[in-house]
């Protein structure tokens, strides 16, 4: 094809005055913004207190201390802390027969409270004491003189000897710590206590026992005599003791653990409404 020769289009043309007048609006609209009338009301500022200046913080490197913030989840904690933790889950879990699920049925707090200040009184003497004894008397046997010294009323520790007093009758009240490890060393001793009629009680805490007769923990303390003026006090707690524990058959036949988690218990939940769905459609019923 023959290419055909522009011709130059007049100054006073139409298509020229259109560009004109476009070119014209956009250099309007992205003009820049006017000044202010010089009467118009002007914006107060807000006064700022100089005793109240903003400080912000810079939490960047080399800046401010970052805050204290809970990693509780994410600290990897010791061996034992995650094992013991592991163990009590499983405790939940597991199914627990009586024998071993009436340690877990102990005193409340008033009642230990009432308890361990009774068994304080007759705590026995620390190896410090027993050796400024031992020495005084050896000094007035030195000195010729005559010693004669009352037998001690103290409470009973050890769990060969406390099984002893009660083979024998001889223990008033006998209290068992809770958490013995291993539990079978004492899982035996209640039913020793009821068939020889002797009050006992669990409470919480090999410790506290253990804190009472000088050691870092015992298993089980018994008192076997107490002064005359607590000798009222001692019969409350035994009857009350005999009454919650020698004497109640529940603690003999209630089963423990079995707890599950949140997440399987509502798996249980939906599997039981799904099964209730299922019954009622069977018999024509309607369920929400």
């Amino acid at each position: 094809l023959k290419a055909s020769r522009l011709e130059p289009t007049p100054l006073n043309s139409q298509p020229s005055l259109f560009l004109f007048s476009v070119t014209m609006g956009k250099a309007a609209k992205t003009g820049k913004k006017l000044p202010n009338a010089p009467l118009a009301a002007k914006k107060a500022k807000a006064v700022k207190n100089p005793l109240f200046e903003k400080t912000p913080r810079n939490f960047r490197l080399g800046g401010d201390i970052q805050p204290k913030r809970d990693l509780t989840r994410f600290v990897r904690w010791p061996k034992y802390v995650r094992l013991q933790r592991m163990k009590k889950i499983m405790i939940m879990r597991l199914k627990m027969p009586p024998a071993i699920n009436q340690f877990n049925m102990t005193i409340d707090k008033n009642q230990a409270a009432t308890l361990l200040r009774l068994l304080k009184k007759y705590q026995p003497e620390t190896a410090e004491a027993k050796k400024t004894r031992l020495m005084e008397t050896a000094q007035e046997k030195k000195d010729g003189k005559e010693t004669k010294t009352k037998k001690p009323t103290v409470i009973k520790y050890g769990l060969n000897h406390v099984t002893t007093l009660i083979e024998q009758k001889a223990a008033k009240l006998v209290v068992i710590a809770h958490d013995v490890e291993p539990i079978e060393t004492v899982c035996w001793l209640p039913a020793l206590c009821r068939k020889k009629d002797v009050p006992y009680c669990i409470i919480k805490g090999k410790g506290r026992l253990g804190m009472l007769v000088h050691k870092k923990m015992a298993s089980c303390v018994a008192l076997t005599t107490v002064r005359q003026e607590d000798k009222s006090e001692l019969d409350k707690l035994a009857e009350n003791f005999k009454a919650q524990f020698n004497d109640n058959t529940e603690v003999r036949r209630r089963w423990g653990g079995g707890i599950m988690g949140t997440k399987s218990q509502h798996v249980t939940q939906r599997r039981e409404k799904a099964v209730q769905i299922e019954q009622a459609k069977k018999l024509g019923l309607s369920i929400a």
